[in-house]
């Protein structure tokens, strides 16, 4: 709630709920109150410090606490070595998202924080950056991850896709400087439209749980690689979505059973609200009272309620997705901004969730009265690709969740696929990077 407050006031009234302006409105108010009633003000700070033996340890002991935990987290996060890995389809692959569903499930992993000792050393569970990357109209395809999870990555990925490479490449964020001094810089989080449970329209909704004939495929991913390949010399573009297990952290209270709230309660509550208006109140004849009828969902509600119970019998994880435009001075376009915030339009339906663009650059709106608009931008566009190339998006030191109105998206595996897959034979864009021929390895049970 606080977060759509913050967000609407800024895009209303273009005021930003940051700390310092928070602090200097906090003095002026402290002022005033000396000015107009200094009795009252000097017995309240006088109270406030003889009670001081009282709260102050609290106060010392939790923040204390806080910092020790976020320095045990950020060296246990910095502790792994992480490897990129570029996977390189085939011209002839015939798969459909189900593949890619498959995989995701294998990622759904929740070990590292299995306990209250492991949580308070810092431990977290696995998390991995899906991410496509075009370069100059070049587009690529990578999984980021620790490089102890290699071998399961690679192992599922040959295992739903045997004709694909993997390889290890360069961190290709790192291969330039994208200081806002020598590039215009542009980027966005993504976040969900309405509730969780409510999913987005996936590839099932398509027709591609099966495979079909090439002309009869309509994949909504060859939007994002089409847009990818059409940027020219000098233009970068890159998304990624930063992704864990769903535990129920976004939603920080227990259910009725006392256990962490997750997006399975969340759908419950749903279901219930779109069942509870579907009722229509009937009088008793023999009382004479009013009462409550049978639900009676329409056609619409009933898929509704069918498609949140499919989304959520089905893994969910904490997504956190973000999308930055690099490009020189004199090759910066305008018009790639307008396709980014409008990216994931092809998965969204009149009356289904969908996703949008939010946070980092999106609020700029320069307003009159805004101060030091420019050096704050460039402070945003550094922290922007600083959060990109350390692939963070749950977790302090590494992202400060007030950088950014970010809200983590809790999205099922068959949502997953449909935003992230490896795209099969019938999408043709001319900067998709494929390998000529399936590769494979040799049997291991060949005779020498």
């Amino acid at each position: 709630m606080l977060s759509f407050f913050k967000e609407k006031l800024t895009d209303t009234f273009g005021i930003r709920l940051e700390a310092w302006p928070l602090f200097i409105l906090g003095l002026i108010l402290l002022a005033n109150a000396f000015l107009w009633m200094p009795d009252l003000v000097f017995l309240a700070l006088s109270l406030a410090l003889f009670l001081a033996p009282v709260w102050l340890p609290f106060l010392l002991v939790g923040g204390a606490r806080h910092l020790w935990y976020i320095l045990q987290r950020g060296e246990f996060i910095s502790s792994f070595t992480y490897v990129l890995l570029e996977i390189k389809p085939p011209r002839n692959l015939v798969k459909t998202p189900l593949a890619m569903e498959t995989f995701l499930t294998s990622l759904h992993l929740t070990g590292g924080e299995s306990n209250w000792y492991a949580r308070f050393w810092g431990g977290t569970r696995p998390f991995w950056s899906l991410e496509i990357a075009s370069f100059e109209g070049q587009v690529h395809f990578f999984i980021w991850t620790r490089a102890k999870l290699r071998p399961i990555v690679e192992a599922q990925i040959y295992a739903q896709y045997p004709g694909v490479q993997v390889i290890e490449a360069p961190d290709y964020s790192r291969l330039i400087s994208a200081t806002p001094e020598e590039w215009n810089i542009w980027g966005c989080d993504y976040k969900q439209g309405d509730k969780d449970p409510l999913p987005i329209k996936t590839y099932v909704e398509y027709g591609l749980d099966k495979v079909q004939k090439e002309p009869e495929q309509v994949d909504p991913l060859a939007s994002i690689i089409e847009f990818m390949s059409s940027i020219g010399k000098g233009e970068y573009v890159w998304l990624q979505f930063v992704i864990r297990a769903h535990k129920g952290e976004k939603y920080d209270k227990p259910n009725k059973s006392g256990k962490p709230y997750t997006w399975k309660d969340e759908a419950k509550e749903l279901v219930d609200e779109i069942r509870k208006a579907t009722r229509e109140s009937y009088t008793d004849p023999t009382t004479g009272k009013e009462m409550p009828g049978f639900p009676n969902p329409t056609k619409g509600q009933s898929e509704k309620i069918a498609a949140i119970e499919r989304n959520v019998s089905k893994f969910g994880f904490d997504v956190g997705g973000r999308s930055v435009y690099l490009a020189k001075p004199k090759n910066f376009s305008p018009s790639v901004i307008t396709h980014m915030i409008a990216l994931f339009k092809p998965f969204s339906s009149e009356g289904w969730n969908g996703i949008k663009a939010t946070g980092w650059l999106m609020n700029f709106d320069d307003f009159p009265w805004e101060v030091g608009v420019s050096k704050r931008k460039d402070h945003f566009r550094h922290d922007l690709v600083e959060a990109y190339r350390r692939r963070q998006f749950f977790y302090d030191p590494f992202f400060d969740g007030s950088l950014s109105a970010h809200e983590i998206m809790v999205m099922s595996t068959e949502e997953l696929a449909t935003v992230f897959h490896i795209p099969s034979s019938s999408i043709e864009a001319p900067g998709l990077t494929r390998i000529q021929s399936a590769t494979g390895k040799a049997p291991v049970n060949l005779p020498i």
